[in-house]
């Protein structure tokens, strides 16, 4: 699957610090910035 700049997020949930589970949709008519970094201490 490709994501485009500007089009809709597909549908996804994940675990959040705490680890409680939390989906796209719970933030519907918000605006959310997606933030993904590699793993601490690796070259990626």
């Amino acid at each position: 699957m490709t994501i485009q700049e500007g089009k809709t997020a597909p549908a996804f949930s994940l675990s959040d610090a705490n680890g409680n589970k939390v989906a796209l949709k719970d933030f519907r008519g918000k605006h959310v910035v997606l933030y993904f970094y590699p793993k601490d201490n690796t070259s990626g």
